[in-house]
Order: C-alpha cells, then sequence, then structure tokens
C-alpha cells in the first residue's frame, strides 16, 4: 500500500509495481490503491494475474450517509488527545503508545464514522489545548486557529484508510511507507498476515523536502511530520522483511529504528533485451532528459546549466521529455519561462511525454539527472543500459547506480553539472568508453529477471509454512498476495 503511484500515476515506483506482477504470472495480487478522490483515471493497463484493484480516497467528498456524530465524536475524540499528545512528545519516547492509539482508532473505526468524528470542534480544541500545554513560550507566532483546523483535516484525511475493510491476503506488500502502510498494519491487526515494506524513494525524507516550502505555518509542519515520522517507524518495526532500493535508503530506515537483521537490499532491475546499446548519436551536441517535471527533479537547475553549456557550445541542444503530474503544471510553465528569460529560445525544448523512454536516450549523447532527490531511478539505470554516459547528482542511490561508469555532481549546482556535461559532449572517446562500462554494469548488477528472482525468493519466505488465518467465508483464491501499490 502506498499513496498517488501505481496504476493512476506514471514514474519509477509504478514502473516498479508494474514490472513486479508482471514478473509473477503465477502470483496473484489484489492492488489497494490510496488515492486522491477516486475519480482518478487508470495509466496502466492491468495484467490478468490482478484479482482485483481496491481503490482508497484519501481526500473524496464527506459520507452522505447518516452518521450518529455524538457516538463518532465519543469514539474518536479521546483517541485524538491521546494521538497528539504521543506525537508531540520526543521521538524517541512512547512509540509503543503511539501503535496502540492507531490501532484502538481502527477498531472504532469498525463501528463509527472516523470523519465525523474527527471533524469536529472538539477536536479542534483537542489540538489548540495540546498546543497551548507543549508551547506555551514560542518564539515564533503562536499557534493559530486556522492552524488547529488545518492539521486536523490532515490527520483526519491520512487516517481514512484505516476505514476500508482490511486485505485478505497471504502477504501485504506496501510498496512506500508512510500512509501506504495504514492498511497493511489493518491487515496485520485483523487477520495476522505478514508485511512486506519496500521503500524506492525515502518517503519522510520527500515529504520534508515538499514540506519545508509548503503552504503551512511552522506549528502544522511540525505536528503532521512528527505524526509522519512516527508512522514510517512503526512500518518498519511491524515489518516482517524490509527491502530499501539502495543503501542510502537503508541508512534512512535505520534511523527510523528499521532493523538490520530484517533488511534487504534490492535494485531495481530492467530489461536490457529491450534496452539495447545504441550505436548511434545525434548529429549536434545534444542533453536529454526524460521523468516527471515536478519541483524534486530540480529542472531549473538542469535549464541554467545547460545555459553555461549553450554558451560555450552554442550548437549544443537540451531535449527534454516529461510531463507535469497534477497540479505541477505550474512548475512546467516556470521552467519553460527561466529558459526563455536566458535567451535559450530553440536551444531547449520540452517535449512531452512519450510511451518509449528508449527514445529519449537515443536523443542525445549525454543523459542528464538533476533531481535534489531520488531512489533508484529507472531512467538512470535505462539509459546506462542503452549504453549512454550520464551526469547525475548525487542523491540517493545515484552514486551505487553508476559507480564509476558516469560523472556525479552536487545538486542545486548548475557550474558542476555544465561542466560535466561539456566534458562528455567534447570528449567521444570517453563517451563511448563511459557508456559501453555503464551497460557492463546493468548486465551485471541491475537486470529486471535478478530483481523479480528476490522478490520472489522473500514471497515464498514470508508465506511459506505459514498457515492462513483468512476468514474462511471470505472469497478471494488461494495464494493472493496484497501488493500495497499505491494510486
Amino acid at each position: 500500500m502506498g499513496e498517488g503511484v501505481y496504476p493512476h500515476q506514471l514514474g519509477g515506483v509504478s514502473v516498479w509495481c508494474d514490472q513486479l506482477v508482471r514478473g509473477m504470472p503465477d502470483h496473484r495480487f489484489r492492488i489497494v490503491a490510496l488515492v486522491a478522490t477516486g475519480q482518478e483515471p487508470l495509466m496502466w493497463q492491468l495484467p490478468d494475474n490482478v484479482a482485483s484493484l481496491d481503490v482508497v480516497p484519501l481526500w473524496g467528498p464527506p459520507s452522505t450517509a447518516r452518521v450518529h456524530r455524538r457516538s463518532a465524536r465519543s469514539s474518536f475524540v479521546p483517541l485524538l488527545r491521546r494521538l497528539v499528545d504521543v506525537v508531540l512528545s520526543p521521538p524517541a519516547e512512547r512509540q509503543p503508545e503511539f501503535a496502540e492509539v492507531l490501532q484502538e482508532i481502527y477498531q472504532a473505526a469498525k463501528h463509527d464514522d472516523l470523519r465525523a468524528g474527527l471533524d469536529s470542534e472538539e477536536g479542534v480544541r483537542v489540538i489548540s489545548d495540546a498546543w497551548r500545554d507543549r508551547w506555551p513560550d514560542v518564539e515564533q507566532p503562536s499557534p493559530s486557529l486556522h492552524d488547529a483546523v488545518t492539521v486536523l483535516r490532515l490527520l483526519e484525511h491520512s487516517l481514512r484508510p484505516l476505514s476500508a475493510s482490511p486485505v485478505q491476503a497471504d502477504l501485504v506488500h506496501v510498496a512506500t511507507n508512510g500512509l501506504g502502510a495504514l492498511p497493511a498494519l489493518a491487515a496485520k491487526w485483523q487477520y495476522g498476515t505478514p508485511m512486506l515494506v519496500s521503500e524506492h524513494g525515502v518517503a519522510l525524507r520527500e515529504h520534508y523536502l515538499h514540506n519545508r516550502n509548503g503552504p503551512f505555518r511552522w506549528p502544522v509542519r511540525a505536528l503532521y511530520s512528527a505524526y509522519l515520522r512516527r508512522l514510517c517507524a512503526l512500518g518498519f518495526a511491524e515489518a516482517e522483511m524490509i527491502v530499501p532500493g539502495n543503501l542510502y535508503n537503508r541508512r534512512w530506515e535505520a534511523q527510523l529504528g528499521a532493523d538490520a537483521t530484517r533488511a534487504r537490499t534490492i535494485y531495481n532491475g530492467v530489461d536490457p533485451a529491450w534496452f539495447l546499446a545504441l550505436a548511434d548519436e545525434p548529429e549536434v551536441p545534444t542533453i536529454s532528459w526524460i521523468g516527471r517535471i515536478e519541483p524534486i527533479k530540480d529542472l531549473e537547475t538542469l535549464v541554467r546549466a545547460f545555459a553555461l553549456v549553450h554558451r560555450e557550445m552554442p550548437e549544443a541542444r537540451l531535449r527534454l521529455f516529461g510531463w507535469p503530474p497534477f497540479g505541477q503544471e505550474g512548475y512546467l510553465a516556470q521552467c519553460q519561462e527561466l529558459a526563455a528569460e536566458l535567451g535559450l529560445g530553440d536551444a531547449v525544448t520540452f517535449e512531452g511525454r512519450i510511451e518509449d523512454s528508449r527514445k529519449a536516450y537515443a536523443a542525445g549523447q549525454v543523459v542528464v539527472l538533476s533531481s535534489i532527490s531520488e531512489g533508484f531511478p529507472y531512467t538512470l539505470i535505462e539509459a546506462m543500459a542503452s549504453g549512454r554516459p550520464c551526469v547525475a547528482t548525487d542523491v540517493g542511490g545515484v552514486t551505487e547506480a553508476l559507480g564509476s561508469t558516469g560523472l556525479v555532481v552536487p545538486p542545486r549546482r548548475p557550474d558542476e553539472v555544465a561542466q560535466a556535461c561539456l566534458t562528455l559532449l567534447k570528449d567521444v572517446d570517453l563517451r563511448h568508453r563511459l557508456g559501453a562500462h555503464a551497460r557492463a554494469r546493468v548486465l551485471e548488477l541491475f537486470t529486471l529477471e535478478r530483481s523479480i528472482g528476490e522478490y520472489r525468493e522473500i514471497y515464498t519466505e514470508l508465506t511459506t509454512g505459514r498457515s492462513r488465518s483468512i476468514d474462511a467465508s471470505a472469497q478471494e483464491p488461494d495464494g493472493l498476495l496484497a501488493l500495497g501499490a499505491p494510486g
């Protein structure tokens, strides 16, 4: 389980989800997708071994069913008070109580309406009182009534997965930690289902990055971030197995208390028969980029870097292949405006989404990744498999992927990105040598066959010999696996 990805969005985690499901045709999957409203269109055609798709809207309209609000408030307001009290405690304290409160919220949500219970004046007073008691003398502006309403709504929406019917399966596989762990926790509490947590990016770190310049004031950011930190730590604590996508993730997970003896790193993989080594190059010096157009990809740094490249090499071109996720259309416009302000004209082209990523790698002599946060990016290992040399920022598992087959630069440094690109654009022999070494590295370490095989071993390990605790009256097929795939 997770949020914001497969099968309603594109991107690296969705690619991984689709690879996993298709790579195990002998297993049946029940996908639980956490989405915004429930109206999102499918972006992926689901294979035949997907038994069902359960959609859990986090921000859909409130229920129109008649509910006993007084009963709901009497159930949830005391639990909210305990939850907030624990969350505002130092991170090293009271984690077992956090798990207990969440489980009690899940049990209460079976009988009472969670939305009605939390969306109340009593809930706002709980937040306001907790802030007054915890932060009586703060240097920053005091928490306001609007702050209390805002954070209460965030908590209520984030807890909605606990109102959904828990998954009945042999194994629950969480694709992203955080909110995506909630349905898996419910299945474990209800049926004793073993839980597997994968992380491709670091969910908590990416929340911190988004939250730093987000729309909320400091009290909202502080409380909600503390809640997500505890939830991620709980996901790791309850998992029978943790699968970080790279060693960088594993270090972050250790900081949240993940048990190293239950962690096994599995790198993303690509099919080298699909991403064949490219024999030809464009006639003009060209840099290519592919991905989702959003702030975490930091295309502004790439555009500024290309302006420096273009100043020294006027014939150079930058081709950007990608699309903005819903809500990020303004960022695309911002990047286009920056290119115009820098006088780059037709030297920079925003070419939209393409169905076949191989065309993006063939479009340039050099492939660039300029992100400020990554897990183990598919675009990087796909480019490597295609025999293209890469310039990439030193984030996440990038250095683990590239090794010595590409040039790694610090994030948010246009001058160093530009210099690395110029080095490769000017040196044909270096480009070809690094490209050949990059493909050889993929063939050795990052194949799809290897990645799927390692997950298959874990599935077998976690399910073999375990007596099923699924309700005998359930109609789910034997051998069903629940893939926590964010929607």
